[in-house]
């Protein structure tokens, strides 16, 4: 027997003060209209907080299904250390193919940004199709928290976004040697890849001087923005022992 589809809400759940949740829009038109669930169907909810509520469907309208929460558990599969990725815009769907591996892998956070060399654009669809991706992504690999995706029109801001965490990682197509040993990481980090055109020199500088980033290599070869971003996310997780 498959496990319960699992749907996010848009609020926290006050449970037990509340035992009844409404689902709408996205999350109730997948339900209804590409899952074809009615009531009596065992569902799990999970509304950001950790904890994952076991409910089923008690009724379903037009435009909505009231699901009947029936108790909860805390997922286990949240990482325990926080690591945020910040990438550059892509063309085409890339940036949805990192958004939807980072998820995978266990990123808490995501930033987009825009860069000297970039040549994608950011706009508000783009984010909302990236969020989107972002949910989908954590129902499919069994996470409790769908990370937040934000974009960054100014590279600095994106970089600003970082304060905060105990390790700053630079990946940068022109530094010979690495400023930070990955296999000694602990504590929260921060990771920034960029886009298909790399980074400016200045936009390097920047990151290193004002924000406290340590600049690192990915080995001899060139890899492709993407690869970079999914390889050194996989690379952090791994070493903060997020994948044991």
């Amino acid at each position: 027997m498959s496990a319960p589809k699992r749907f996010l809400t848009e609020n926290i759940i006050d449970y037990p003060k509340s035992g009844e949740v409404e689902l709408e829009g996205e999350q109730f038109n997948h339900a209804k209209n590409v899952l074809r669930l009615s009531v009596g169907a065992e569902i799990t909810l999970l509304d950001g907080s950790g904890r994952e509520y076991s409910a089923i469907i008690a009724a379903c309208g037009k435009r909505s299904m009231t699901a009947h929460i029936t108790g909860f558990t805390v997922g286990d599969k949240e990482p325990k250390t926080k690591v945020r990725l910040l990438c550059g815009a892509l063309k085409g769907d890339k940036t949805e193919l990192i958004v939807q591996k980072a998820t995978e892998l266990g990123v808490s956070s995501i930033g987009v940004f825009g860069s000297k060399y970039c040549a994608a654009y950011l706009t508000g669809s783009k984010l909302e199709r990236l969020n989107k991706v972002a949910r989908e992504a954590t129902k499919q690999c069994m996470r409790s928290v769908a990370p937040k995706v934000e974009i960054f029109e100014r590279f600095e801001d994106a970089l600003a976004s970082a304060e905060g965490y105990e390790n700053k990682l630079f990946a940068c197509e022109f530094e010979h040697n690495s400023q930070a040993d990955m296999r000694k990481l602990t504590g929260s980090t921060a990771i920034v890849v960029g886009s298909e055109g790399g980074f400016a020199e200045e936009e390097y500088a920047l990151a290193r001087e004002k924000y406290g980033f340590n600049g690192i290599t990915l080995g001899k070869r060139i890899l492709r923005a993407e690869t970079a971003a999914i390889a050194l996310s996989a690379i952090v997780l791994f070493e903060l022992g997020e994948m044991e």
